[in-house]
This record gives C-alpha cells, sequence and structure tokens, in this order.
C-alpha cells in the first residue's frame, strides 16, 4: 500500500507540472496573437489616417471596363472632394451613386494601397442609336435629312419645338443625350437613328436592333412614325416594311440579299424597295416627269 501511494503522489506532482506548462504556453500564445491583431489593427488605422496615404488627385481613381466615356467623364460622376482621406472614402455608397447615373449601369469601387487610390470599374449602358419622336434630330439638321450618316450628329441642345432626343441601348433603355455630351463632348454618338414614339417600340427593341445590325446593308434610320408602315433609310435608298410584324427579321434578311442592286439598277430612279412581303419584295420606280405632270411611282417587276 505504501508504495502504491507513493506512486500515486509523483504521477500527481508530474501531471501538475504538466498543466502549469501548458498553462503558461497558452498565455504565451494568447498574448503574441493579441499582438499580432493590435500591431495589424495598428497598421491599417496608420495607412488609413496618415497625411501620406491622402487621394490627393483624380488621377488617383483608376477606371476600368469603360469604352465609350472617358476615364475623365467617369470621375466626374464621383461625388469625391480631394485631398481625401482613405477612411473617409465609402466604396459601396460611390458604387450606388454612379449606378445611379443613367450612363452607368453597375459598378464596383476598393482601396487599393499599392499604388495609393481607389480602382473603379464600370459596366456602361453603351448607346446604340440616336432616338427622337419627330424627324428633327437636333439644331442645325433638317427635318427631312437625307439616307446616310450625319456628319456631326451631336444635337446637345433643343431648340423650341423640336421633340426631345435621347440614346438608347441595346435593350431600350432610353438616357438624356445631354447626359453623355455634357460628360465627354468628343465621344462618337451612334449612327442609327430611330424616330417614333419611344412607348410604340420599346418592347420590341431588343429584337429588332439584333435583326438591325446583323444587316450586311448599312440601315440608317428606323422610322415608327406610320404604325401601318414601318420605313427604313439605308444605303440603298427608302425601304417599305409595312407595319412591324414577326416577319421584322426576315424583312431585313432579305434587305441584306440586294447588296448587288446598285449594279442592276441606278438607285436614283428607285422611289422606294417595298418589303412588304419578303418572299415577293419589289421596287418602286420613279415615274418620268415633265412639267405638266407631278411625280408618280409605278411598280417594276419583281426582284427575283
Amino acid at each position: 500500500m505504501d508504495t502504491i501511494g507513493t506512486v500515486s503522489q509523483s504521477e500527481l506532482v508530474r501531471r501538475r507540472r504538466q498543466l502549469r506548462r501548458s498553462r503558461r504556453q497558452k498565455v504565451f500564445q494568447a498574448g503574441w496573437q493579441l499582438l499580432a491583431v493590435s500591431s495589424l489593427a495598428g497598421f491599417l488605422l496608420w495607412t488609413t489616417t496618415s497625411p501620406a496615404l491622402v487621394i490627393e488627385t483624380p488621377e488617383q481613381v483608376e477606371i476600368d471596363g469603360n469604352e465609350f466615356l472617358s476615364d475623365r467623364a467617369i470621375r466626374s460622376l464621383l461625388p469625391l472632394s480631394y485631398p481625401k482621406s482613405m477612411l473617409q472614402v465609402r466604396p459601396q455608397e460611390l458604387a450606388r451613386e454612379l449606378e445611379s447615373q443613367g450612363p452607368i449601369a453597375k459598378a464596383t469601387v476598393s482601396r487599393q494601397l499599392f499604388p495609393l487610390g481607389l480602382k473603379v470599374t464600370v459596366d456602361e449602358r453603351y448607346p446604340v442609336a440616336i432616338a427622337s419622336e419627330g424627324n428633327a434630330i437636333g439644331p442645325g439638321m433638317p427635318r427631312e435629312t437625307p439616307p446616310g450618316p450625319s456628319p456631326n450628329p451631336n444635337p446637345a441642345v433643343e431648340s423650341p419645338g423640336v421633340p426631345s432626343v435621347g440614346l438608347l441601348d441595346e435593350r431600350g433603355m432610353w438616357m438624356p443625350l445631354e447626359n453623355y455630351t455634357a460628360l465627354d463632348p468628343t465621344a462618337q454618338l451612334p449612327q442609327l437613328r430611330v424616330v417614333g414614339p419611344l412607348e410604340q417600340y420599346r418592347s420590341e427593341w431588343k429584337s429588332v436592333y439584333q435583326s438591325l445590325r446583323r444587316s450586311p446593308i448599312k440601315i440608317y434610320e428606323i422610322s415608327w412614325q406610320d404604325p401601318a408602315n414601318l420605313t427604313l433609310k439605308t444605303e440603298l435608298g427608302v425601304v417599305h416594311c409595312g407595319p412591324y410584324g414577326p416577319r421584322f427579321g426576315e424583312q431585313v434578311t432579305r434587305l441584306g440579299q440586294m447588296g448587288d442592286l446598285p449594279n442592276q439598277i441606278d438607285l436614283a430612279q428607285i422611289a422606294y424597295i417595298d418589303l412588304t412581303n419578303p418572299d415577293r419584295p419589289s421596287l418602286q420606280r420613279l415615274a418620268v416627269t415633265t412639267p405638266q405632270t407631278a411625280p408618280e411611282t409605278v411598280p417594276t417587276p419583281e426582284i427575283p
């Protein structure tokens, strides 16, 4: 019994030593962890509040993802005053502010220390057409413009009596023209024009634009002013499509197959191309006129 008692006492002492050693190690580890966390927090606080780490100029804001608007134009949309401490920058708020602007569909903003500044990545609403309610696109442009791109389609200011002018993206999102021209006067505006009430074609615009962009024949204008006759102004002349319907894509495809038409007939003699029935397209030729007779159109043989 004495031997057993002596062995048990020794084991107890050994275990107590191990526990004390384990406690010291845990205290030591906890101390180092606390020191490391405190050092990291102090470093981050110093880097965001140090006078040496302040955004001094707009050029320290890096812009990525933009194709239409310039870097300078997008920087002008940020509600930032300079110099600006990194601690005062709220990336999510800046992103929401950008997304509230018409030209920007989505934005992300992040801080970066090396190099010091902000990185802004944007997804633009890329304009594909100039849209207006009437024929006039802007001051200095005639109400009836001939087929072809305008040499300087930049109607930044509206005249009295001229319908409002805006830009459309490929999904039918309408944006005020001045939102772009005021931000970047050098931005190249789209050549395609759309005329007519927006409500009349907004729901169809996405599929309509996809058909137009695939056409090998240049299309300069699409007019919805007459619901009974959708018209196109193209490099081949005016095209009548009749009421807009599910066969519009076929009509544009048929137009694209007429690229050789200028080699077969003088386009100046054509009043318009009739694609009301894309299976049986035809030409309407201008009649020969005299001082006593008014111009009239006569049908020509069907295009094979």
